[in-house]
């Protein structure tokens, strides 16, 4: 079994439902962190809808939550949820704003690794 995250007809990612149901727990923990919404609907029928304008802002709201932080546990609990939704948005058609560094150029890169495994 496995769940749609769909925007306007276009699958954007099929996970299991484990993944998925973990996913969409830690985006509401981060919906209320960051107080906005990530413009991921609820689940219905094993299908999300995507709306691309606000997860793009979310993502890099997000991106800028992860990077700005100095808490060594925040960072390392915020990477792996960070970089799945930043996959996500860039597939969405969102326009990400890196920032300079290497810190924001290495995440970036982890992004791409990630992105190819969503897909297979």
């Amino acid at each position: 079994m496995s769940q749609y995250y769909a925007m306007g007809g276009v699958t954007l990612w099929n996970p299991s439902n484990g993944a998925s149901r973990l996913f969409l727990r830690q985006l509401a923990v981060f919906e209320e962190e960051l107080g906005l919404s990530a413009g991921i609907g609820p689940m219905e029928s094993d299908e999300c809808r995507v709306h691309p304008v606000a997860l793009g802002v979310f993502a890099n709201a997000l991106l800028a939550h992860q990077l700005q932080s100095r808490h060594a546990v925040i960072r390392a609990l915020g990477e792996g949820f960070t970089m799945t939704v930043l996959a996500l948005a860039g597939r969405a058609g969102a326009v990400i704003d890196w920032g300079p560094g290497p810190e924001a150029a290495g995440l970036r890169a982890k992004v791409r690794e990630l992105d190819r495994c969503m897909t297979g």
